[in-house]
């Protein structure tokens, strides 16, 4: 069943992706809580998101927003840029340090699609990335985020 198979794939990511950042935390090299990670993984995907577009979104409010973005940038993973069009408003900005942080769930990304590419061909790797697209545009209207480019 297909939706069996796409949690499968899913689960597998995420499960990766916590085993990759509980490794991290034996070494001691994470420093971002769970809330904190899903917090500046939220506002990379927005973009550059100010802390009310950003508080919106969650669904929080803006002083708890606020202070989830301070505890950020003070642990370098974003910064606050002031706008140009309106000097009282600052929007959000992730850091190198956040993609050194994020290439722990990118490169198993990367490396599953590369396998993926090698197994399939162009064609059907084509019309995969076409199904995931519309997926992605117009099935999960709930989600508006701006589509991101894959950084490592």
């Amino acid at each position: 069943m297909l939706q069996h198979a796409f949690f499968n794939v899913y689960t597998k990511f995420k499960v990766h992706f916590y085993q990759e950042i509980f490794q991290r935390f034996q070494t001691r090299e994470a420093n971002l809580t769970t809330v904190e990670t899903f917090c500046v993984e939220t506002i990379q995907a927005l973009g550059s998101p100010t802390v009310n577009e950003f508080a919106t979104f969650m669904r929080i409010s803006p002083p708890n927003a606020t202070y989830k973005v301070n505890s950020l940038v003070k642990k370098g993973y974003i910064r606050k840029v002031q706008s140009t069009e309106d000097r009282r408003e600052y929007h959000l900005e992730v850091t190198p340090k956040y993609f050194d942080y994020y290439n722990i769930s990118t490169s198993y990304l990367v490396e599953v699609m590369g396998r993926v590419a090698k197994r399939f061909s162009a064609e059907e790797c084509a019309r995969l990335e076409e199904m995931l697209n519309v997926v992605s545009r117009e099935l999960m209207p709930e989600v508006k985020i701006p589509d991101v480019e894959l950084r490592l």
